[in-house]
Formats: C-alpha cells, sequence, structure tokens
C-alpha cells in the first residue's frame, strides 16, 4: 500500500493549474505524474505535466483488445460487445477517479480509465467518448444497479467487502486505498487517528468507514449522510470536526474544496473491485482475465501514472486479484 503525497495535496490546494483543470476540467485534461518536476517526483511540486484529452485517448486505445474466441466465451462480454458499450455505474464528480469535464461532457480519471479500458477490449472501439455511458451511483444504490442490470459493471472507489459480495460479485481488487481523515485548512489539533477521540466525526451511511471507526475510534458514534457533499458540507461550515472516508475520495475533495485538507495516513486496508452481477459467472471471471492483463501489459501503470500518480510518493505495483476477502 502507498500513500498520498502531502506535497502533491499541498500543490493542489496552492490553487495550482493541475487543480483547475481537475476541479473545473475546463481543458478535459488530467494530470500525468512521475515527471521531472511533478508532486509525484523529487524536487519542486511546481512544473507539472498535464494530460491532454487526446493523451488520454491514447492510453485507452493502447490498451488490448481481446480476440473474438475469448469474447464469444463469455456471454457477459458477448452482451456488451453486441451493444457496443458498457454500462459504467460511477460517479462523474470524483476528481482524480471520474470527473465529467462540463464542457466537453467527457469523463476522465482513474476509475472512469479502467471502465474505457475494458470497454476497449470488449468491443475493440476507437472513439473512447463512446465507450462507456455513465448513470451515477450512491453506496445505496450500488447493489441494486448490478442487480437489475441498469449497470453492467460499477468501478467507484468501489470497496471489497464480504458482505457486499453476498449480494454482488467482486473482480479484481484493481487498486488498493484506505479510510483517512479530512478536516478544515485550519484544524491543527487533529494529525491522526489518535486525536479523533471526543471529536464530532461524519462518514457516508452504509460505507465501510462507519466499521473503521467504530475499530479505532471506540465509543466514537459519527453522523451520518447518504452523500459525500453533505459530510464536506458538514465539516466547512463547523458541524463536524472531521471527514472519515476513503483517502482517495478525500482527496479529491481537497482537490475541489482548498479550505479541505487530508491528514495522516490510511489507517485501514481497503482494496477496490469492478463490481459485476453475480447471476452469470463469466462475467467475474471475465474481468478477472482482463485486468490481469494490463497489470502485466502496463496499461493499468500508465494509466495510474496520468491519474493518480501525480498526488503520490511512490510508484506502485498492482494488487494481486482475489486477494481481498469477497473477490
Amino acid at each position: 500500500m502507498y500513500t498520498f503525497s502531502r506535497r502533491g495535496l499541498l500543490y493542489v490546494a496552492a490553487g495550482s493549474g493541475a487543480a483547475a483543470a481537475l476541479a473545473a476540467c475546463s481543458s478535459g485534461t488530467p494530470p500525468v505524474g512521475g515527471g521531472a518536476g511533478s508532486p509525484g517526483a523529487s524536487g519542486s511540486a511546481g512544473g507539472s505535466k498535464q494530460m491532454s484529452q487526446a493523451d488520454y485517448d491514447n492510453v485507452i486505445k493502447g490498451g488490448p483488445v481481446a480476440d473474438a474466441a475469448t469474447v464469444s466465451a463469455s456471454s457477459w462480454a458477448a452482451k456488451i460487445k453486441s451493444q457496443g458499450y458498457i454500462k459504467r455505474g460511477g460517479t462523474t464528480t470524483g476528481a482524480i477517479f471520474s470527473l465529467k469535464d462540463p464542457v466537453t461532457g467527457r469523463i476522465s480519471g482513474f476509475d472512469a480509465g479502467i471502465g474505457d479500458l475494458l470497454a476497449h477490449y470488449i468491443t475493440g472501439g476507437t472513439d473512447v467518448a463512446k465507450l462507456t455511458q455513465v448513470s451515477q451511483t450512491t453506496v445505496d444504490t450500488r447493489e441494486t444497479m448490478l442487480q437489475n442490470n441498469t449497470v453492467d459493471i460499477v468501478v467507484a472507489t468501489y470497496s471489497i467487502t464480504p458482505a457486499r459480495a453476498q449480494k454482488i460479485a467482486f473482480a479484481g481488487p484493481y487498486y488498493s486505498s484506505g479510510d483517512s481523515i479530512q478536516v478544515k485548512k485550519d484544524n491543527s489539533s487533529i494529525k491522526s487517528v489518535q486525536d479523533l477521540q471526543g471529536k464530532k466525526l461524519v462518514t457516508e451511511s452504509n460505507s465501510i468507514a462507519i466499521t473503521a471507526i467504530q475499530k479505532f475510534v471506540p465509543g466514537n458514534t459519527p453522523t451520518l449522510f447518504t452523500d459525500n457533499d453533505s459530510c464536506v458540507a458538514a465539516v466547512q461550515q463547523g458541524r463536524a470536526d472531521a471527514y472519515i472516508l476513503d483517502e482517495s475520495i478525500l482527496l479529491g475533495n481537497a482537490v475541489k474544496n482548498t479550505d479541505l485538507k487530508v491528514v495522516g495516513t490510511p489507517f485501514t486496508t481497503d482494496p477496490y473491485g469492478v463490481g459485476v452481477n453475480k447471476d452469470d459467472p463469466t462475467a467475474k471471471a471475465f474481468v478477472n482475465a482482463f485486468l490481469q492483463k494490463i497489470f502485466d501489459s502496463g496499461d493499468w501503470l500508465k494509466l495510474w501514472k496520468a491519474t493518480v500518480g501525480l498526488y503520490v510518493d511512490a510508484q506502485p505495483t498492482p494488487p494481486k486479484i482475489g486477494s481481498a476477502a469477497g473477490s
């Protein structure tokens, strides 16, 4: 596991060009990480490169394409190839992971890229804008939308848990994060999970952060909200001292709200999976094979560098397929 770079977060909070691109996405350009001078590399946090929409599209179009026999062997994949695109459950407001450009309508980010790469793998399509159709999901609707086939997949910083795996199937994991802490930028009293005792905490209902709070901050009962924006508002307005949730989501909040910051390092391990309907077992097997292929080919790392990689100190290796309970 690795942690988000504090230098990268400070760079965003300072109102840099990268923050503007992620928060407003007026140019439709997710960032490229790992280059000299980028927050993810040693040296100055200034002068980081930006990834154009064309470069993002090239990452997707450069991904592998399944042969006809591989697709036809999976009834799930064959159906998607026939319809010509993937229906993905996710978000359009998740900076770094899945953010919609209000001007062009394009959605880009790490989760978006996983969905796009999978759609390209199945269909062979080269018009990246038409590879996926995204439906907004919440923690309360993801399983239902998979069960009733409203969506083919959910890629939405979707934590793998045994309880969720009773309702749907998880391929992966394809990424690992963990619960962390978000506070107002001027808050100096909370630096780690040890400082949360006696504080007013918020998190999302039905999130695994509830269990994490019970374990690491015993006796503290957080206020629950159904969505991320309500939790953010509670901290901004002083109704809560801290917001506890997966670090990747909190980092996205800090990108869009420079009065917030993420403190400390993750205090849990949180593997993300690709959710699919469990009624067709070929779906999970097919997505797992796809993930292993992009792990091995380096396409996963190319996507990571273009999105999450700008904000971390160390380059990760892909997680091991099936390594999470429930996957």
